[in-house]
């Protein structure tokens, strides 16, 4: 039987913009929960924060806090006239993709502000000086090869022994998604640091040795 809340707050939580099945949701949150207590949390890529609730709220029962890191202007493919591109995201009057105000109002309106920590500059940007170890690390962010790889360099390293690293949107085959996160899915699993724990959906779950 599921343990996934359907609401946080006065949150609809199938109502969230984002692209997390309900399998993954449940996968995030449980590995969030036994992780909380031995460090950070972080993730990239938040959009309009779905996966960022159901983390912080595993984090607020270890009264720790979700690093949320996010541009919010949009991948490549959430660009006009792109495919996943959502029209009701884009600010006409600066003409560019805007998800911060969604994020936020959902993050209020969830009652959980006091457990995220939005970030709200390039992951490049974030991870520079970034010192904190992480016992769980949550990658969606853009899925260019570019994207993934540089999200991949600048925090798998930065994950604690015996932590997380959670990736989204494995597709084994190239007709049913894009290949560069599992690419670097199996990049951390070519470098003999990580083990896998479990695949939920198109959720990968690698654990630091």
């Amino acid at each position: 039987m599921s343990t996934l809340p359907t609401h946080i707050g006065q949150v609809e939580m199938a109502e969230v913009k984002g692209f997390l099945a309900d399998d993954e949701a449940e996968a995030l949150y449980r590995h969030g929960l036994a992780s909380a207590p031995m460090g950070a949390v972080l993730e990239v890529g938040s959009y309009c924060g779905k996966s960022t609730l159901y983390l912080a709220l595993a984090c607020k029962a270890h009264n720790s806090v979700v690093y949320a890191v996010d541009h919010h202007v949009g991948s490549e493919e959430h660009q006009p006239g792109e495919m996943f591109h959502d029209p009701d995201l884009f600010n006409a009057n600066d003409q560019h993709f805007d998800s911060f105000a969604e994020f936020r109002r959902n993050v209020r309106r969830s009652g959980l502000s006091d457990w995220v920590v939005p970030l709200v500059a390039p992951s490049t940007v974030c991870a520079r000086h970034w010192q904190t170890p992480l016992a769980m690390c949550f990658i969606d962010g853009g899925h260019s090869l570019d994207a993934a790889l540089s999200d991949y360099r600048c925090w798998s390293d930065r994950v604690m022994r015996g932590g997380i690293l959670a990736i989204h949107d494995l597709y084994p085959e190239p007709e049913l998604g894009g290949q560069a996160p599992i690419a670097i899915y199996r990049l951390a699993l070519a470098s003999g640091l990580y083990e896998e724990v479990e695949r939920v959906n198109s959720l990968g779950v690698l654990r630091k040795r």
